[in-house]
């Protein structure tokens, strides 16, 4: 009996063999994903989550930051102040540039993340369901999966979790060591629109479809990885909380790298009629109850910028008699997007 060549026996033996995790076997075919998280409830410890999901051959792996009401996270500075080509050294009245502060963050996004998990997903039905397996609780989650019209981009729309309220999520293949500068991002040449759930003034609050517009900041000429935007009076919400005899009603924004290895961003953003301090005495700069918003960057197959997603987590400073400062609290989680 003529006996089969080696080769030809070993590539038949291949043939017969089940298939190893490909593309079809990840969300949408894509592998790292950008995600949000936030449970908002009354009379709970609310909280936010910010971080990634890896997913490889029916694994998935999280890292993600943490910030509750529990645990009042402080305000910290990123490093970055805003040089003189898009801000302004003082408060004076008519100026039409962000003033030159330390941008601030939360504290501990200036950080490696502080959570690990693994877990088992699956896709059955259009859904993704991830089981984590070593968190010590009961605890699984199902997103739908919605490719972008061009297959760079796979969304996750959210519609079951064990613990959180509210999140969004983006993939691609794109690893996550990589982003986008501030040149790239403030020339998207896309629509942004801001989408939010979160918990504000003691309340869940929600908030869709506003415009994010980002070609509208400044870019700046030595801090290259930072951008500054001045709303004018004229669409600022800022009214309540302003101190008596300031009538700036503009709103100071600033989008800053946190990191050059990863897609962690910041945004921080304030009511320019705050600055006054209890004494009356102007100020440069914000020092209180200011919105901190950690962001990771969402990009597609081809490593180009698609919005973020992020969560405020804003914990009021501000200590007073008979009044409890959690209530004052600002927690969101949002997403910043042209694929909606």
């Amino acid at each position: 009996m003529r006996k089969m060549p080696l080769v030809l026996a070993v590539l038949c033996l291949f043939a017969f063999l089940p298939a190893t995790a490909a593309a079809a076997d990840l969300p949408g075919g894509k592998a790292n994903f950008v995600v949000t998280l936030g449970s908002f409830k009354a009379g709970q410890d609310n909280w936010v989550r910010l971080g990634d999901y890896q997913f490889a051959g029916g694994r998935v792996t999280a890292r993600t930051y943490l910030w509750r009401q529990g645990k009042p996270a402080f305000r910290v500075g990123t490093g970055t102040k805003p040089d003189r080509s898009c801000s302004t050294p003082t408060a004076a009245p008519g100026q039409s540039l962000v003033r030159e502060c330390e941008v601030q963050t939360t504290d501990g996004f200036t950080s490696d993340p502080t959570e690990r998990r693994t877990g088992d997903y699956r896709i059955e039905n259009g859904l993704l369901k991830i089981t984590w397996t070593d968190v010590g609780q009961a605890w699984s989650e199902q997103w739908a999966l919605t490719p972008s019209p061009d297959g760079k981009l796979v969304r996750l729309d959210l519609r079951f979790n064990t613990l959180a309220t509210a999140g969004y999520a983006y993939g691609s293949n794109t690893p996550l060591t990589t982003r986008r500068q501030m040149a790239s991002v403030q020339a998207f040449p896309g629509t942004l629109q801001l989408d939010l759930r979160g918990w504000e003034r003691n309340a869940p609050r929600e908030l869709d479809a506003d415009p994010y517009e980002i070609g509208k900041f400044k870019t700046c000429a030595t801090t290259s990885w930072c951008l500054t935007y001045l709303l004018p009076a004229a669409k600022s919400a800022c009214r309540e909380g302003c101190v008596k005899g300031n009538t700036d009603l503009s709103i100071q924004n600033y989008v800053v790298r946190v990191s050059n290895n990863d897609r962690r961003d910041t945004h921080w953003q304030w009511c320019s009629c705050l600055t006054k301090d209890e004494n009356g005495n102007e100020q440069t700069c914000y020092t209180r109850n200011s919105h901190v918003r950690p962001m990771l960057q969402i990009l597609d197959d081809d490593a180009q910028f698609r919005g973020w997603v992020g969560v405020e987590a804003s914990f009021n400073p501000v200590v007073k008699p008979g009044v409890n400062p959690r209530d004052s609290d600002m927690l969101w989680t949002f997403r910043v997007t042209d694929f909606r």
